[in-house]
């Protein structure tokens, strides 16, 4: 019962969202206005180039201020195997 119940919420919620889409996309906001469209270069630089760059950042400064701290455990992590 409760298995039918949540399909037919889910899809009575699927169905007006689908109807009501297309109508927030034709009809303008007041003081909507769309800025000018990004160019190829600008798009690559803001969505791919820049996450890479603030994750190789983050990771930079994560591993000096490791090396420079005074926990053991963040100094050495490679132990050699030891033979049982």
């Amino acid at each position: 019962m409760n298995a039918k119940r949540a399909g037919v919420v889910s899809a009575g919620t699927l169905l007006m969202l689908l109807m009501s889409s297309p109508a927030f996309a034709l009809t303008r906001d007041d003081g909507d206005d769309p800025g000018p469209g990004l160019s190829v270069i600008n798009t690559l630089g803001l969505y791919v180039a820049a996450p890479i760059v603030l994750f190789l950042v983050i990771t930079g400064l994560t591993m000096v201020l490791a090396r420079n701290s005074d926990n053991v455990r963040t100094h050495d992590t490679h132990y050699p195997r030891t033979s049982r």
